[in-house]
């Protein structure tokens, strides 16, 4: 079983879910729900990784808050 972490974004001009998993080209996917968003992720990421393991281009690290006055 792979584990991978994928960032969510809502686009304000769609309402639609955008996901994608850093530094893995081609796993990104989108939905009206993240029900919907999961389920495509998963179907994507599974057919990239009937090509093989993946050589994953960076690694994710986190989120960062920065305030500005």
């Amino acid at each position: 079983m792979n584990k991978f972490t994928a960032i969510i974004e809502k686009c304000s001009e769609t309402g639609l879910y955008v996901g994608y998993v850093p530094g893995f080209p081609g796993a990104h996917s989108q939905g009206e729900t993240l029900d919907e968003l999961h389920r495509n992720l998963q179907e994507v990421i599974g057919m990239l990784l009937e090509e093989g393991e993946p050589l994953l281009e960076s690694e994710f690290v986190g989120t960062h808050v920065v305030m500005v006055a």
